[in-house]
């Protein structure tokens, strides 16, 4: 009797130990702790039942199930080089680098198998549809565009995949041997034009400044010769006015004058110690005296 009765106590302490344990392995796989940086994607029976966000969440042990844990931090694809022809003709290599991230885990893990080959290929079928909307030209100088516009296409393109596109850029645009030749020929061609011309300007510049110069000169001799026949006009009409005043004595007193000032004028040059003088100029300081001792007198 005392050995049956210790059996059931066993057998009874023996469910509530397992029951105890099953609360606890319940609750222990019924509690998930998610990181910051990812999310999980729950299924119940097979099917999509929830998204787990991060932080504690609580769920069914048994029917749900963590199917997918998904990263949410940004990615990026590996460089990839893809060929492609411009509206001109021309083949290039374009080496491109995309990042994005998960914003919807969900559609992301039932939509699409791969997502980065899936983007990739997204990505270099774009390039080469816009790139063959450009000449090379336009492709070199408009690169900022280009990037613009291919990133609005791929975030158009993947949005049904649950991912986001943060960036994309165009790394590099290469050209073949026989096109990198014709185009530094070019290159040289224009900078050789751009000489030319640059140096046809200066001399043209050259010749206007000459030719501002020349007239300028002559402007000013112009007005030389005009202030000097005013001068000599102004000079006759007063000799004029004083031969009507005063008679032709006063203008042959004025002409002997002039002549001593020049014979005194020669006499003070340097080196000028004898002064041979004509027999005329001797003629003039006379007249000159007569006349200065006549006017005294009157």
């Amino acid at each position: 009797m005392p050995e049956q009765v210790i059996l059931d106590l066993l057998n009874e302490n023996l469910i509530l130990l397992l029951g105890a344990a099953f609360l606890l392995i319940c609750l222990f796989l019924g509690v998930r702790i998610v990181p910051q940086s990812e999310k999980y994607v729950v299924e119940r029976l097979g099917r999509l039942h929830s998204v787990l966000g991060p932080g504690i969440n609580f769920f069914v042990p048994f029917l749900d199930v963590v199917r997918h844990k998904v990263s949410l931090l940004e990615r990026q694809l590996p460089n990839a080089s893809q060929d492609a022809i411009t509206s001109d003709n021309v083949l290039v290599q374009v080496e491109t680098s995309v990042f994005y991230r998960v914003t919807e885990p969900e559609r992301t893990v039932y939509r699409i198998r791969d997502v980065d080959a899936a983007v990739q290929t997204t990505i270099a079928g774009i390039v080469r549809a816009e790139i063959g909307k450009m000449e090379l030209d336009e492709v070199q100088s408009n690169r900022s565009h280009l990037i613009a516009e291919i990133k609005v296409l791929v975030e158009s393109a993947v949005i049904d995949w649950g991912i986001e596109v943060t960036r994309a850029e165009l790394l590099d645009v290469n050209l073949d041997a026989a096109t990198r030749e014709a185009m530094l020929q070019q290159l040289n061609a224009e900078r050789a034009r751009r000489a030319s011309v640059t140096e046809a300007e200066g001399h043209k510049r050259a010749t206007e400044l000459n030719a501002d110069a020349e007239l300028y000169a002559a402007e000013q001799a112009a007005k030389a010769r005009r202030v000097s026949a005013d001068a000599e006009a102004y000079a006759t009409q007063v000799v004029a006015d004083a031969i009507a005043t005063h008679g032709i004595e006063s203008a042959q007193y004025q002409v002997a004058l002039k002549q001593v000032e020049a014979v005194t004028e020669i006499a003070k040059g340097a080196g000028q110690q004898t002064i041979v003088l004509p027999a005329s100029a001797m003629d003039a300081f006379g007249e000159a005296f007569g006349m200065l001792t006549g006017r005294l007198k009157k």
